[in-house]
């Protein structure tokens, strides 16, 4: 969303979302010129942000990735088994009982483009437990951050060492954390015409991605598959679901036995979402009563500039993502001072809000990236190209894909951190609320039943069939970071058939 000096103290949390948009953008139209009169000053603002958080690379701060060394065949997959070092040995299991898998897959039609990849066997040595792939959004932030700080096999400490993580989603499946879009974390992108710039491009990509990792592992392909992933997710996860689906019902490629997709305080329908805000920040008392009313008389044209976007695309979902962000977003955000809008129990008290720079500096020890096998190529938490690249894709609705999923008794997670403000849980309720299906009417009259963890509760539940959303207590936008044991629980029970609600009301 864009920023102006008002919001240069923007948290990293997982996604970059706001202060990069306006920095790349392509020649000013007259649209453009209504914010050119801030550019300058948000850019020198800007690096020196990026520079305070360690989210660049301590060279070629603004060009994309680059390695001739790396070059594969395209369709092709190049993995190597690995040891992180600095692996505290003491605090779990051998590293050497279990499947640890780095890897490159170069993709078709690019400029000899590779795709970075992490895949973890289940820490359970079930060679049948499902495959589950996280997606970390941005756009353009590396899934690592969700593999050290929210639900991977490992914890990074402040001394740059590894702990095991008790709560990891490899107790359960085997997990894959992909950086993609194109150009993200440590995948390759030195055209940046490679870089996807909508949702059917990263379809594809991921299909075609998925294809090459089940011939590589055949003992897997038969095995229960989920999409998992948080924030800008919401618009990647549908799109790969149901490119995923279509395949398989025209017998396209090697069969993906998907089961569900579960999106973690996602960004799916904007429209809805950004009507949400004002309600969701009265509520949780960071505006007050004026302030609603205000910004509330701007809501009708950021709605009209979305559906603009739906009916025109190209330059009104631009105008649609400044004017939306400009007006709504951020006019919020002035009003409630420095609060954290990934969690707004905390204020904005350092640099960034979340310091992940500890993961940063880890990834780009040497022995690390030798480890991993990624060559000289230095890891960068969120890249502004693919940020920039996806702007225009950030106001389509991706809900439209998803009744056909349900349809076909795909399942549906939706799962939402009661303090986030960015992708709230009221934005995202009231969209999955009004999403048009044959189960819509009961998922409507479902009751709010509690999720328990340990005899406590840790979350209000309603579901119907394929369909179910769930509300973290005590979570912000990070919730496998913020609740990790209710994380697991969710993900555990989900995936065994056993979140939902049944016909007595009485959960599972």
């Amino acid at each position: 969303m864009a920023p102006t000096p008002g919001l240069l103290q923007i948290s990293l949390s997982l996604f970059l979302f706001f202060i990069l948009s306006s920095l790349f953008s392509s020649a000013a139209t007259n649209d453009d010129l209504l914010l050119s009169s801030t550019s300058q000053y948000l850019q020198r603002q800007a690096e020196k942000l990026i520079t305070d958080l360690n989210l660049s690379p301590k060279r070629n701060k603004y060009s994309l990735s680059h390695n001739d060394s790396l070059s594969l065949p395209a369709g092709k997959i190049i993995e190597k088994k690995f040891r992180f070092p600095n692996l505290d040995a003491a605090s779990g299991p051998s590293v050497q009982d279990f499947g640890h898998h780095a890897g490159y897959y170069g993709l078709p039609h690019s400029h000899d483009e590779r795709m970075f990849y992490l895949f973890f066997e289940s820490r359970s040595n079930n060679k049948k437990d499902p495959v589950v792939i996280w997606l970390t959004g941005g756009p353009g932030c590396g899934s690592e951050l969700a593999l050290f700080y929210e639900n991977g096999p490992f914890q990074i400490t402040q001394a740059l060492s590894l702990v095991w993580n008790d709560y990891g989603w490899d107790k359960v499946s085997n997990i894959l954390y992909i950086d993609q879009p194109l150009g993200t974390g440590f995948s390759h992108a030195s055209n940046k015409k490679d870089i996807p710039h909508d949702e059917e491009r990263v379809g594809n990509d991921m299909f075609d991605f998925l294809q090459a990792f089940f011939k590589e592992h055949s003992e897997f392909v038969e095995n229960d598959f989920y999409i998992t992933g948080e924030s800008y997710a919401g618009h990647y996860i549908p799109a790969i679901a149901s490119r995923i689906h279509q395949a398989n019902k025209a017998n396209e490629g090697i069969h993906i036995n998907l089961k569900g997709f579960a999106i973690g305080n996602g960004l799916t329908d904007p429209e809805i979402q950004y009507a949400a805000y004002t309600d969701f920040a009265l509520e949780n008392g960071l505006i007050n009563s004026d302030d609603y009313n205000r910004i509330n008389t701007m809501v009708p044209q950021c709605l009209q500039h979305i559906q603009d976007c739906g009916n025109k695309g190209g330059k009104a979902c631009e105008t649609a993502f400044f004017a939306c962000n400009d007006d709504i977003f951020e006019q919020i955000l002035t009003a409630a001072g420095n609060v954290n809008y990934y969690d707004i129990r905390k204020k904005c008290d350092k640099p960034g809000c979340y310091d992940f720079s500890s993961m940063e500096t880890f990834l780009n020890k040497e022995e690390v990236r030798e480890a991993l096998g990624v060559g000289d190529m230095r890891y960068v938490s969120c890249n502004e190209k693919v940020y920039s690249a996806m702007r225009n894709d950030w106001m389509k609705n991706l809900e439209v894909g998803i009744p056909s999923l349900l349809e076909d008794g795909i399942r549906m997670l939706v799962y939402e951190g009661e303090k986030d403000l960015i992708c709230n849980w009221l934005g995202n309720e009231r969209w999955v609320d009004s999403m048009k299906w044959s189960g819509q009417a009961a998922f409507m009259a479902s009751p709010n039943v509690s999720f328990v963890v340990d005899g406590q509760e840790a979350g209000k539940l309603r579901s119907h069939e394929p369909l179910s959303f769930l509300k973290i207590h005590e979570a912000g936008h990070l919730v496998p970071m913020d609740q990790p044991k209710a994380a697991l629980e969710m993900l555990t029970r989900w995936m065994q058939g056993k979140l939902a609600i049944k016909e007595t009301g009485g959960a599972n």
